[in-house]
């Protein structure tokens, strides 16, 4: 699988120039990628407004990422802020080249920025068929929480997808997530990082990349703009998953569907 990683910088609480300029980068990807991955929040940065500049499904942002899918024939990736009826969310969307959007509701809000404040938790996770793997989309701070992200029984992936606006002073702890999940999951890892400063003068250093799931860097981009298309070898997943079944050892756990404390059972 082609994986495409877009990491840039972005234009503060500017949507209409955010998507003109992203989509230039793409145009030249038709037929050459599976998946483009684009960072959290694509058209705005992480801007904590209560949702003022919040959009609705089905508005200009998820209107874009179709017309991006259909025309490169990719799935494309990317979190913007979602207005809905219980409120506002940071929400992945996922845009399928046949004109459908799946959506996921960033589950761990950033309450040192003030997420918490101003946005609503997810309680679902998802995962999606694509191409022959199974790809689960997360955001930013759901990087640090390895309880939601493991692998189990109803939620077996191929790949971990995570986009992200994760600040330049803790980036040794996004290299070093990145590879425990990527390890402890026996997952390919796929982080998209922006790089620059935000309109409140936050530096993000990029250091996109993409893992295999042993854990070591297939691509691991610079603190520059870059784009770059990886290859994900499938078949070396999951004939290391057959040689060594680590997962056949892990505990046993549900986790509740309110987005209550996590209920731990015996295998």
């Amino acid at each position: 699988m082609r994986v495409t990683l877009v990491q840039i910088p972005l234009d503060w609480a500017d949507p209409a120039a955010n998507r003109a300029r992203i989509g230039q980068l793409l145009a030249p990807l038709a037929g050459a990628t599976d998946l483009v991955v684009l960072p959290e929040a694509f058209t705005t940065g992480f801007d904590m407004q209560g949702g003022t500049g919040a959009e609705r499904m089905g508005g200009a942002t998820c209107d874009w990422l179709l017309a991006q899918a259909q025309r490169l024939d990719a799935a494309v990736l990317g979190s913007a802020f979602i207005r809905h009826e219980g409120g506002v969310s940071n929400r992945a969307l996922w845009a399928a080249p046949d004109g459908t959007i799946a959506h996921y509701d960033k589950r761990h809000l950033f309450r040192m920025g003030g997420e918490h404040e101003c946005y609503v938790a997810g309680r679902e996770p998802l995962l999606v068929d694509w191409r022959g793997a199974r790809i689960a989309p997360l955001v930013c701070y759901d990087l640090r929480f390895p309880v939601w992200s493991r692998r189990r029984e109803r939620y077996d992936y191929d790949v971990l997808a995570y986009v992200a606006n994760w600040p330049a002073a803790r980036h040794y702890a996004w290299q070093q997530l990145l590879r425990a999940r990527a390890i402890e999951n026996q997952a390919c890892v796929i982080g998209v990082n922006r790089v620059g400063a935000d309109g409140h003068g936050v530096a993000h250093a990029g250091g996109s990349a993409a893992l295999d799931a042993l854990g070591r860097p297939l691509v691991e981009l610079g603190n520059a703009p870059a784009l770059e298309t990886v290859m994900l070898d499938l078949g070396a997943l999951r004939e290391l998953r057959q040689r060594f079944p680590a997962a056949l050892d892990a505990d046993a756990f549900t986790l509740a569907p309110t987005g209550g404390p996590v209920a731990w059972s015996q295998p």
